[in-house]
């Protein structure tokens, strides 16, 4: 880089990226940064986003909110859907005004497409068409979704081997891309267009543990926690208030999803304990690999006893910069 770039780059306005697995304590490291620097908060969570759905994104609860305001919480009701591309102008408008400001955005969360979005903006793929949507939903009724995986394995195999076989949401995207523009989903984003970087100097740090098994073990008490605290009245009142169906984003967040099949008599209550469990850590699994394999930040152990000292030392050299 010449001196000019370096310049121009280090003349950008800090943000930091804070990111990680389900239940790597993102929530927790990021008020311990606020108590101690001029950041606010900027949510990077596409469940959070919904109203009323508070137990099952593990949203901050409202006495917390008040003393750590968070952006892009409660944006939409869960009858709408909200998109990589809606987060990516939701988040860079809220930067800009936190900057403005002469305070540095700080983005917390798990939505690991968002991240990125938000880094390389996004390719140009064919709008959501509701009527192949419902096609494609009606095949999953009658074949199942793992037979929609492989015919996806078929057509698209870069998109299906980093799907697991049930999950709906990006399955259905993959092919709903596929049918309507004749060309693989990975195909699309390989060959799009990048859009120009923000005018930002990251700073990235990604929680990953270094036993997983230890953060299976939380995942494991934090879904029975969520249990006791009354998700399934949650689903029960979300259900009541609005017009839900099961393929709405809303209620394929993991979670919501495995009490949906319970309340609607399609898996047995009990086994909600270990499904939840299992499709948390399935979450888990695909957000550790986006972040290796994809973003690529300076890692801290999130398990780590001094996990707080080490993070704070990280934002402090961002700021001493």
């Amino acid at each position: 880089m010449s001196d000019d770039a370096a310049g121009s780059a280090q003349r950008r306005p800090p943000a930091i990226l804070l990111m990680g697995p389900t239940a790597s304590g993102k929530t927790a490291l990021a008020m311990a940064l606020a108590r101690r620097f001029p950041v606010e908060l900027i949510s990077v969570d596409s469940a959070q986003v919904f109203r009323d759905m508070d137990i099952g994104t593990a949203k901050p609860d409202a006495a917390t909110l008040a003393r750590f305001p968070h952006r892009l919480i409660d944006l939409i009701p869960p009858t709408e859907a909200y998109s990589a591309a809606r987060f990516r102008a939701d988040a860079l408008a809220a930067m800009a005004e936190i900057s403005a400001r002469g305070r540095v955005p700080l983005l917390v969360g798990g939505s690991m497409l968002y991240f990125k979005a938000l880094l390389e903006g996004l390719a140009d793929l064919p709008q959501a068409d509701p009527a192949t949507r419902a096609a494609i939903d009606r095949e999953a009724e009658a074949r199942g979704w793992p037979a929609l995986h492989a015919e996806l394995e078929h057509v698209d195999p870069a998109t299906a081997a980093r799907l697991h076989s049930t999950d709906a949401q990006r399955i259905q995207r993959a092919l709903e891309v596929f049918r309507l523009s004749g060309r693989p989903l990975s195909a699309l984003l390989a060959a799009g267009e990048k859009q120009s970087p923000p005018p930002y100097r990251f700073a990235a740090i990604g929680l990953l543990p270094a036993d997983r098994a230890l953060l299976h073990q939380r995942i494991a008490e934090r879904f029975v926690a969520m249990l006791d605290t009354g998700l399934e009245a949650e689903v029960t009142m979300l259900r009541q208030r609005y017009r839900l169906h099961a393929a709405l984003p809303s209620m394929r967040c993991v979670g919501y999803r495995q009490v949906w099949e319970v309340q609607e008599g399609l898996a047995p209550r009990s086994e909600l304990r270990d499904r939840g469990i299992y499709a948390t850590r399935q979450l888990a699994k695909r957000q550790i690999t986006w972040i290796g394999n994809s973003l690529r930040p300076e890692i801290v152990d999130c398990l780590a006893a001094n996990v707080d000292a080490l993070v704070i030392r990280k934002v402090a050299h961002i700021f001493a910069c």
